[in-house]
């Protein structure tokens, strides 16, 4: 998304830092990750990105006694698969007129254990691997600067540029549940490390050999409204959630944190439908420094 060895206009192409490999790692962590709200976001320097995904994660079964310690546990699954499409338009300056475009694919798949150490408190140490494939593309669109300095910029890997990466990602989730009633509070410290190289690129010039950090802490509340619809009761509830960003993640986003706040309206169909605990709607609004996104779409939740 630069040309900053062309110009010194290259600091606004993105939100992002000035070096590819962190725009690359920061990319497949937005567009992979489970962990990441897909979403629609709008940089205050005109950038959108739009990030498309499916995946989640569950724990298998009922807890069971871990031999003969006060401890159950249960195996967990993560997964998801998600495709992000950054756009940096130029309205002013330099390089007004052209474009630059980033696209991403990534899937990622793992798990771990579930460890119960109360009837309410849990600790789930799991671990993830994700491919990820980048490809940058820039848009001249009649502007004679990027036109003419394309071809160097290119071949110093900066524009123009495709590159597969590998991901591992593991974890450290810390839950708290309680419940009033029917309804279920749960408190969630979720510690995050990701390590991102690159083992094939289009340029050699573009590589990626990054580790960045998140570290959200989510109250979630379910609400069953002891109202069937369809044969299913209804529930309502959402979480308020903040993410802090650590390492290449902060600086390729030039944010620390980010907040979201969700609602949703699910019908109950545990034991009903194979697999799925709620089926419903779901609508997020998220921000951090400099950027904002939304998101609606369907809300699941599955117990394996």
């Amino acid at each position: 998304m630069v040309l900053a060895a062309v110009s010194t206009q290259a600091q606004q192409l993105s939100q992002y830092k000035n070096t590819v490999g962190d725009r690359i790692e920061a990319a497949t962590i937005l567009g992979g990750d489970f962990g990441v709200t897909g979403a629609s976001y709008k940089g205050d320097n005109g950038t959108t990105i739009d990030v498309q995904k499916f995946g989640g994660a569950g724990d298998v079964g009922d807890p069971r006694q871990l031999g003969n310690l006060p401890i159950a546990w249960q195996p967990r699954l993560q997964g998801s698969m998600g495709y992000l499409t950054a756009k940096r338009d130029f309205n002013s300056g330099t390089l007004q007129g052209a474009e630059i475009k980033d696209h991403d694919f990534s899937i990622q798949f793992g798990g771990g254990a579930r460890f119960w150490l109360s009837d309410n408190f849990s600790i789930a140490p799991t671990l993830m691997g994700m491919y990820g494939n980048s490809v940058n593309t820039l848009y001249p669109n009649g502007n004679g600067f990027a036109q003419t300095n394309q071809p160097a910029a290119k071949a110093a890997g900066l524009v123009d540029y495709s590159a597969d990466t590998w991901t591992i990602r593991p974890a450290l989730d810390f839950q708290y549940n309680y419940i009033w009633r029917r309804t279920i509070f749960t408190l969630s410290s979720d510690p995050t490390y990701f390590h991102t190289e690159s083992f094939s690129s289009s340029n050699p010039n573009v590589s990626v050999n990054g580790d960045s950090d998140t570290w959200m802490n989510k109250l979630d509340v379910d609400i069953p409204l002891g109202v069937e619809l369809f044969g299913h009761e209804l529930r309502t509830g959402g979480f308020i959630s903040r993410t802090d960003m650590y390492g290449d993640l902060k600086n390729a986003l030039n944010t620390d944190h980010l907040y979201e706040v969700h609602g949703r309206i699910t019908l109950d169909y545990l034991n009903q439908l194979w697999k799925v605990q709620w089926l419903g709607l779901g609508a997020s609004y998220l921000w951090g420094t400099g950027f904002h996104g939304f998101s609606v779409g369907a809300d699941v939740q599955f117990r394996f």
